[in-house]
């Protein structure tokens, strides 16, 4: 059985969420998964994969999250590794959208490529959000709105069970 590390790093919860279901589904395949924020993680030894993602703040990952991936890319890069990142606009696969995602990750391609990626539409929940980024949500006439797409991120967590279970 292999043995799965989930980290995430999450300002207003979607991507934690988004973060438990794609465990969820690693479980529901037999794997043993742990679900912990980047900046709780203190150890990464004894996993045999590991999935990191990331929300989308001012265009690009987390700091906490890059920080992660440099901090541990030594263990990442000798386990099969996947990164995913929530976003409100990951919608299509427009050529500018495309565009927008990979300058999204272009900053944690750089310290190490994973061998799965997957994009998310996320979730802009007011009530959770700074004043600040509320303040900028309204101004913009943002409303509360949900178009994480369950169906697909358990369908891509499903595909990395061959990947995972082959560094065991």
């Amino acid at each position: 059985m292999s043995k799965v590390l989930v980290a995430y790093a999450s300002k207003c919860g979607s991507t934690g969420e988004v973060a438990q279901a794609i465990a969820q589904s690693l479980c529901a395949q037999g794997m043993t998964v742990d679900v912990r924020r980047v900046d709780e993680v203190s150890d990464v030894a004894g996993y045999d994969a590991f999935v990191v993602g990331s929300a989308i703040r001012m265009g690009s990952w987390l700091g906490e999250a890059k920080r992660f991936v440099e901090t541990n890319v030594a263990t990442l890069r000798g386990a099969p590794t996947a990164y995913f990142t929530v976003h409100m606009l990951n919608l299509d696969d427009s050529a500018e959208s495309q565009a927008a995602r990979a300058a999204y990750v272009a900053p944690v391609h750089a310290i190490m490529q994973p061998q799965a990626e997957a994009f998310f539409a996320g979730k802009l929940d007011l009530d959770r959000m700074s004043f600040v980024d509320r303040m900028i949500s309204k101004m913009m006439k943002a409303n509360n709105e949900d178009k994480r797409d369950w169906a697909a991120i358990e369908a891509w967590a499903g595909e990395l069970l061959p990947q995972a279970t082959s560094a065991a």
